[in-house]
């Protein structure tokens, strides 16, 4: 008896076996799909049955085709002139040779991009974009190509508005993009950067906000970018970098490289900015600032040592224009400029945004600290003059 129930024990192990093979290498043996592929579903059957629903991976298609039409590629192309030779400022060369007047030379070009900020056709993107340009022209997501024109720029902010120019008899009625509130953007947002990196064609790169308020860079007079690791590539400025809704919270500007190519780190124009110097350019054509005539300092910490100052918050006031309003004031070199109008002075790119962002010819209280006593002042403020964007 125990011999043949051995024999039996092996002869079921033995067709399970076989059975096991066969439903994994030919199924279609048995009339049955793969084994593996029932057991799937007959673990996804019982979570259906029950409404549960599987894992899916996070997708931020809706954002892209919400945002993808407002974005729009920018050719500009400018005009070289031909230099004039030496030689022609010579009177006795000029006399046999005539005057050699200045001729222009061939074309260069360059691309960018924008963003449509109002149906009538209204662009923002940046100013190093449309520099120079003597002709712009739109390439719309819709495959229409229009000519735009410069309707305002801000060297200082990096920031330029285009009016794109509708063809003869056509009314202009284009998809602009929702503008966000800098209030509800927090590090760790995701993010997507669209623009049309060297020349490929429209593209939509992801990443998350790394960082808020970067200054000192160097990039712009006035600095308080978003950082960001979503690619941002050369072609990309001027382009839209926005949330995961699809609306817009910075326009895409510089990246720190040292190969000409994305190092996941990437800056823009917080749209704050962005929205308050278009909105000026629309309505004045330009951007008005406040200014007081100082020119000042970072407090490190020998100065503050040496001056027996608390910390190195504030601005040390180095020169002051005479006659201005600052010398009006009674502002003097050496003083440390610690408020302006209630809100503190952190460093010297903070009291530039403070000032610059009071409105020429009113009073404001300014805040400073001389030889160890407190002080206020009252000074009204200045218009800043519009400052040439230095070549690169």
């Amino acid at each position: 008896m125990r011999r043949l129930w051995l024999i039996f024990a092996q002869t079921v192990t033995l067709g399970v076996a076989i059975l096991f093979v066969v439903s994994t290498l030919k199924p279609e043996w048995l009339g049955k799909g793969p084994l593996l592929g029932a057991s799937i579903v007959a673990l996804r059957e019982p979570a259906t049955a029950a409404g549960e629903q599987g894992h899916v991976a996070p997708s931020y298609r809706e954002a892209a085709q919400k945002a993808l039409p407002s974005v729009v590629h920018i050719f500009t192309s400018q005009k070289i002139k031909a230099r004039r030779h030496p030689l022609f400022d010579d009177p006795a060369f000029r006399h046999f040779f005539g005057d050699g007047e200045e001729g222009d030379g061939p074309s260069s070009s360059s691309l960018g991009s924008g963003v449509i900020v109002s149906p009538n056709g209204y662009v923002l993107t940046n100013f190093h974009v449309v520099e120079a340009a003597d002709q712009i022209e739109i390439a719309l997501s819709d495959g229409r190509n229009l000519n735009a024109r410069v309707v305002g720029s801000d060297p200082e902010s990096d920031l330029a508005v285009l009016q794109i120019i509708a063809a003869h008899g056509e009314t202009l009625v284009l998809p602009a993009i929702t503008l966000a509130r800098m209030d509800d953007v927090v590090v760790g947002d995701v993010t997507l950067a669209i623009g049309n990196p060297f020349g490929v064609g429209q593209t939509v790169t992801m990443g998350i906000i790394s960082a808020l308020g970067r200054s000192h860079l160097g990039i712009n007079t006035f600095e308080n970018f978003i950082q960001t690791d979503a690619a941002i590539n050369p072609g990309n400025s001027g382009g839209a970098l926005v949330d995961s809704r699809g609306n817009l919270i910075g326009i895409n500007t510089a990246i720190y490289s040292r190969s000409g190519g994305s190092l996941g780190i990437g800056f823009a124009i917080p749209i704050s900015i962005a929205r308050n110097v278009m909105e000026q350019i629309i309505q004045t054509g330009t951007v008005t600032r406040g200014w007081i005539g100082v020119e000042a300092q970072e407090i490190t910490v020998d100065l503050a040592e040496s001056f027996g100052l608390p910390d190195t918050r504030g601005a040390l006031i180095a020169g002051v224009m005479r006659g201005g309003p600052a010398d009006a004031g009674g502002i003097k070199p050496g003083d440390i400029l610690l408020a302006v109008n209630g809100s503190a002075v952190k460093d010297p790119q903070g009291m530039l945004d403070l000032i610059a962002g009071q409105k020429p010819g009113e009073t404001i209280s300014f805040q400073l600290r001389r030889q160890n006593q407190l002080f206020d002042t009252m000074v009204k403020i200045g218009k800043r003059a519009p400052q040439p964007r230095e070549p690169e």
